[in-house]
């Protein structure tokens, strides 16, 4: 019942799903174009339709993942492109613009204060990262207020 929902939405995706012993249903869901009230709306009814009330007493919850919710899986990367992510991964951290994904790593790019190799001061270089998706612990876009 809930795969018929994004069989029928594609740029619709499941990122969790959880029923308590109470049966309250929980569904959290992300989109290629974002998560409008309606997408949430559509899949609640595809839901509903497949239970009977009278039968089964649920609660149920469709929401979208927040701003500031971490991404959880590889499909929600491609729509940040552009935007600024931190990443932990087992031994470090980065802060830096998504510039490209495929189906394996992800790459950021970001600038940094090092010492000139001549000279005192210092410059500016460009550093960019490929990280495989299997090493990301944390991923979250930098959301700014």
């Amino acid at each position: 019942m809930l795969i018929d929902c994004f069989d029928q939405r594609s740029d619709l995706f499941l990122i969790d799903f959880s029923v308590s012993e109470s049966n309250e249903i929980k569904v959290i869901i992300d989109g290629d174009n974002g998560v409008k009230v309606e997408d949430c709306m559509f899949i609640s009814r595809a839901i509903e339709g497949n239970f009977d009330r009278e039968e089964l007493d649920f609660s149920l919850e469709v929401a979208s993942c927040g701003a500031t919710s971490p991404l959880l899986i590889a499909r929600q990367y491609s729509k940040h492109c552009g935007r600024i992510l931190s990443v932990k991964t087992d031994n470090e951290f980065y802060e830096g613009r998504l510039t490209g994904t495929d189906d394996k790593s992800i790459n950021l790019v970001w600038k940094e204060r090092q010492p000139k190799p001549i000279g005192k001061g210092k410059v500016t270089v460009e550093k960019s990262i490929d990280i495989d998706f299997k090493k990301i612990k944390e991923a979250k876009v930098k959301v700014k207020f």
